[in-house]
């Protein structure tokens, strides 16, 4: 069950609301979640989006998602795709807040660079696969055209 809130200015409802169902969907069907989207400027923070966690360390399902309002169609898909994958890595319990420190499948990664960190690493893994799959996009290797976008 999904609990969904969104707000701010410049970005699309509709897009927001179909991304995170089709994502809740498969990803966290069986799951209660609360979740807030906050669309906004983050120039200043120099980021495109970022997920906190606002209930608690243990089991958490209430999250906070803010998302830059000044992002292309792609941008804002793959960004938002992005920050639910850490919801989802938080409800599954591989990354977890204790106190001041983070933690990674249970080893300590406080002092970790950004770049480095296991949840970015795997996040921005999952982004690419994650937009070509709720755009339903298949890999260009395919041997059998699709007979409905290439007619004979």
């Amino acid at each position: 069950m999904l609990f969904l809130e969104h707000s701010g200015y410049n970005y699309s409802k509709k897009r927001c609301e179909d991304i995170v169902f089709w994502f809740i969907k498969n990803y966290l069907p069986k799951h209660k979640i609360e979740l807030t989207i906050n669309h906004r400027g983050l120039l200043r923070e120099g980021v495109y989006g970022w997920c906190t966690v606002m209930d608690c360390d243990w089991r958490p399902r209430e999250f906070e998602i803010e998302l830059h309002n000044r992002m292309d169609v792609e941008l804002y898909t793959k960004t938002l795709l992005h920050e639910l994958w850490h919801v989802y890595q938080h409800v599954k319990g591989n990354l977890k807040d204790k106190g001041s420190k983070r933690f990674w499948k249970g080893t300590d990664h406080t002092l970790t660079e950004y770049s480095d960190q296991p949840w970015e690493v795997e996040a921005r893994n999952m982004e690419e696969k994650l937009y070509k799959m709720y755009h339903n996009i298949e890999e260009k290797n395919s041997f059998f055209p699709n007979r409905l976008t290439h007619p004979h």
